[in-house]
């Protein structure tokens, strides 16, 4: 293949990648769509005017088919379904802004539809005008700027409304895995809003709550009721990362690795914990640290 179209593909792959994974929810599936991409990219690469534009089309596209292929799937998911979560180390600057990669925001593009959440992430996250993005779809500009208001009054409160910095983010979620290895529930009390919300994605494969424990007297309960009835499984290193934009823990158990995601909320306090351990989620988790809890 000419050097020029591979060129030009990989100066598009990591914004596609991004795309794919906030349409997507699952970081192996974008990379499956940008490879898919990349294959109908060889085919017909010669001659596009305008690369970036027929390659966020392609990849955006084929997203949408993933969803709808992926409808029944998902309505028959067992438990709370999570998004795959987003890895990143800890000590590097984050590539992805949290408002648009948090875990809440992705759970409200879930509510979307597969044609309103293309249309709101290309307008509203990747900042294309509605012509654009009505000649990505193939739809008119007036049916895509009402896909986009649908979109927003669904996703407008999902973003993060409370901001806190870099080190009390990463102090909370230290201060979680201390109380909760601790078994100090009252510690734990202390770290959640009255309000906090708990969500565990076992996706049938090992065990995890099948609700979402709701309000913080919710969520201890829970802790208390694991450890009363078969404990906890042991914690063979841990390590403080980057997830989905926020500090978060990356466990190595004995069953499995594990990842715990939070959104901070009012006063500095933990507003939401997500808890993912469905392994065919965690496949690209990096190897074990020799860190102990």
């Amino acid at each position: 293949m000419d050097a020029g179209l591979t060129d030009a593909f990989e100066a598009q792959r990591p914004r596609l990648k991004r795309l794919a994974y906030r349409m997507l929810g699952s970081v192996a599936e974008a990379e499956d769509a940008v490879q898919d991409a990349w294959l109908r990219w060889t085919r017909a690469g010669e001659g596009v005017a305008d690369p970036a534009a027929w390659l966020v089309r392609a990849t955006t596209r084929l997203c949408i088919d993933r969803l709808r292929a992926a409808k029944a799937e998902r309505a028959a998911y067992r438990g709370p379904w999570l998004p795959e979560p987003l890895i990143e180390p800890l000590t590097e600057d984050p590539v992805e802004r949290a408002e648009d990669v948090s875990i809440a925001f992705l759970l409200a593009l879930e509510r979307l539809s597969p044609l309103e959440r293309a249309v709101f992430l290309l307008h509203d996250v990747f900042e294309q005008d509605y012509a654009q993005v009505a000649e990505t779809l193939g739809r008119t500009e007036a049916a895509v700027r009402q896909l986009a208001s649908r979109a927003r009054t669904h996703v407008q409160d999902a973003r993060p409304r409370f901001s806190v910095d870099e080190g009390r983010a990463k102090e909370l979620a230290e201060a979680f895995a201390a109380a909760t290895a601790g078994a100090d529930y009252a510690r734990l009390a202390s770290l959640l809003t009255e309000d906090a919300v708990m969500v565990t994605d076992g996706g049938g494969k090992r065990k995890a709550a099948l609700r979402v424990m709701v309000g913080r007297d919710d969520i201890i309960g829970l802790f208390q009721g694991i450890r009363w009835r078969a404990g906890f499984p042991e914690v063979n290193a841990f390590e403080a990362v980057r997830i989905n934009g926020w500090p978060g823990l990356l466990l190595h158990l004995s069953d499995g690795p594990e990842t715990i995601a939070f959104e901070p909320g009012e006063d500095g306090r933990i507003a939401a914990i997500y808890v993912m351990r469905n392994p065919e989620k965690l496949g690209h988790v990096p190897e074990a640290r020799a860190e102990r809890l």
